[in-house]
């Protein structure tokens, strides 16, 4: 019991924490041209909005990560397990969009200012492409935790089944006046 509490809320936390992270760097600015390379100030400010590289498909993968963790801690059984193979999935899916992301964010930034005529420009990538990568990398190790001992960790009660899927009625004989009671309030008979 100890161990299966020992292994959950850590991968759990760092599972959802890192999905989290690599959601918003993947939104800023992955890389930027250096500043003070005599690019004119009509050409700067034109190209803000387009010489900043971002990595949307890591948001939207690290946004499906962060779903399959939600659908992870609700589910059990076989269910369970297989959801935390489409979470390994999602999330090496991740890891490449930040890794491809991470290369291809200097030449975007480059190909934005070429149409101004600016074809040697320094190009630097920015700490949230790093902290992406980071992100990425700690996911993977939630989920590689996650796949490996999932069928041994707690699962939520039955109590927040839904309702029409609980267990069969007991037999007449078999209620307490509990059970009356509570098929009283109901609105069902507890005589039938």
């Amino acid at each position: 019991m100890a161990e299966r509490r020992s292994t959950f809320g850590p991968a759990v936390l760092v599972g959802l924490a890192s999905a989290a992270l690599v959601a918003v760097a993947g939104n800023q600015a992955w890389a930027k041209a250096a500043e003070g390379q005599g690019i004119g100030e009509e050409v700067a400010s034109v190209s803000v909005a387009v010489g900043e590289a971002k990595a949307p498909l890591a948001t939207a993968l690290a946004l499906v990560v962060l779903a399959a963790w939600g659908v992870l801690l609700v589910t059990r059984g076989r269910f369970r397990r297989v959801i935390s193979w489409f979470l390994a999935i999602a999330t090496v899916g991740l890891l490449v969009a930040v890794v491809g992301a991470l290369f291809a964010a200097p030449d975007a930034v480059a190909d934005a200012y070429a149409p101004y005529g600016i074809t040697d420009i320094d190009v630097q990538r920015t700490a949230w492409c790093w902290l992406a990568l980071v992100g990425s990398m700690l996911a993977l190790a939630a989920v590689a935790l996650a796949v490996r001992v999932v069928g041994r960790w707690p699962a939520m009660g039955k109590r927040y089944d839904a309702p029409g899927a609980t267990e069969a009625t007991p037999a007449p004989d078999e209620r307490s006046n509990l059970d009356l009671w509570k098929a009283m309030d109901e609105g069902r008979d507890p005589t039938e």
